[in-house]
């Protein structure tokens, strides 16, 4: 029974391949868009990118506050003693004239005054007041919030090319989880192979067909199967914990694959979107916008600024509040600065040249862009063709280590030949792992270089 299972095992996979091989083109990744979406939220990469664009954020309501009134309690109290004083002869003036008036009215209802002497400090004098400023004229705070407003812009591109070297991420260690998976399975077929010929060669040998080396080698290739199979389940463990990493969960939980995991390799992708919805471009004229903005505002730096406040307030001594102490003030400030050494033209000169910076970084940035997207394309044609290549070398090596099972089983070919099959055969199908996973971290290569993954709605294409 057990032979018969062995004898049609390779028929049966190369059904299945002839028909996973028709199904090119039918798969759905909703799972793996699932994974990019909890990605998106768990990701302490991605976390800390939008903590910047929050940051951002509130430096533009900032700098919109900067045109509403601001107010402010103000408030002083002194207390002094000594210092310079003003001496004011106010009895050598008023005596005299009192003396007069007791003598003409014969009473002294004019009592004699002594001269007084002020502190020019005050002592024990309050003054608190509330006061409301608001600018009318100020070029600063006008292109200050345009800038904030286009570091919002981007940083927002920023977080976009995270998240989309973020996806790359995630696809690429989902394909390479896959393709490990896929070698424990065929180290696994290799190892019922095995035992089924160490049965076989035992039974041959108690039996006298076979003498003990065929015996010896089977078991030696089972040993060498064995410590294949071992480095495989360490690898496939190495990438269940980074793609686990990537999503920020514990690096032990378990990782759902689709049936379906090979994209249509026959159609070519579409390349026609090119590199203009990359992010990084959006960054860098973002950037030439904000350096133009500064070198506009170092410009304006001619027009005056005017401020107007209005002051509510009571001063007076002791503590004392009333009808005398309250007051109000209200003016108009001028700040002009009309010489200042030449530091306005310098600092116009130094965002000019920032302005000019990015606009060649920009130039650069394209053509690079464009360099990596025509080598990745290429990459996706050199993957498709080893698909395609080991796919054929596959079905050949299938049915070649078929024929020479019946001839060794027939006794018209030394056990070494099997090896040999058996050998192509595994090594076939590990190569076909890999090319599947090859072609489908192309694909997400090919993604990532014309920006064309649906970040905004990863659940969404």
């Amino acid at each position: 029974m057990y032979t018969l299972f062995t004898r049609g095992l390779i028929p049966i996979f190369t059904f299945l391949l002839l028909c996973h091989i028709s199904a090119l083109g039918q798969s759905n990744h909703q799972q793996l868009d699932d994974y990019v979406a909890i990605a998106f939220t768990q990701n302490q990469g991605l976390k800390e990118q939008q903590f910047d664009l929050d940051k951002a954020m509130a430096a533009l309501k900032e700098a919109q506050a900067m045109y509403l009134p601001t107010v402010s309690l103000l408030g002083s109290y002194t207390r002094s003693a000594g210092g310079r004083t003003i001496d004011v002869p106010v009895g050598d003036l008023v005596n005299p004239v009192y003396s007069a008036l007791n003598q003409l009215t014969n009473s002294n209802k004019f009592p004699q005054l002594k001269n007084e002497s002020f502190l020019l400090n005050p002592n024990n004098f309050y003054d608190a007041k509330l006061r409301t400023s608001l600018p009318l004229i100020n070029a600063e705070i006008r292109y200050n919030k345009l800038i904030k407003q286009q570091l919002i812009t981007s940083q927002q591109a920023a977080v976009n090319v995270y998240k989309r070297a973020l996806v790359k991420d995630i696809k690429t260690a989902y394909y390479r989880y896959y393709q490990s998976l896929q070698s424990i399975a065929t180290y696994n077929s290799a190892m019922l192979l095995i035992k089924e010929n160490i049965r076989e060669n035992e039974s041959m040998l108690r039996n006298g067909i076979r003498n003990g080396t065929a015996l010896l080698r089977s078991q030696t290739e089972q040993e060498k199967n064995k410590s294949a199979l071992i480095q495989a389940q360490h690898n496939m463990k190495n990438a269940k914990s980074y793609f686990n990493f990537l999503l920020n969960r514990s690096l032990q939980d378990s990782i759902l694959i689709e049936k379906e995991t090979i994209a249509d390799i026959i159609t070519a992708p579409d390349t026609s979107f090119g590199t203009s919805r990359r992010e990084e471009i959006k960054q860098l004229r973002t950037m030439q916008h904000v350096y133009t903005l500064d070198y506009q505002l170092q410009k304006s730096g001619f027009i005056p600024k005017v401020n107007t406040f209005v002051d509510l307030g009571s001063q007076g001594f002791d503590f004392n509040i009333n009808n005398k102490t309250r007051y109000y003030l209200w003016g108009v400030n001028l700040q002009w600065d009309i010489f200042t050494g030449g530091q306005r033209k310098h600092r116009a000169e130094q965002s000019r040249a920032n302005v000019n910076a990015t606009i060649a970084q920009l130039d650069q940035t394209e053509q690079s862009l464009q360099l990596q997207l025509d080598q990745t394309y290429n990459n996706y044609q050199s993957a498709t063709a080893a698909y395609k290549s080991i796919t054929a070398q596959l079905l050949f090596a299938s049915k070649y280590y078929n024929d020479q099972l019946k001839a060794y089983r027939a006794g018209q070919l030394l056990y070494l030949e099997l090896v040999d099959a058996q050998d192509q055969l595994t090594n076939a199908r590990l190569q076909m792992a890999d090319a599947e996973a090859n072609v489908q971290i192309a694909l997400a290569e090919l993604e990532r270089e014309q920006a064309t993954y649906p970040i905004n709605n990863p659940n969404q294409k």
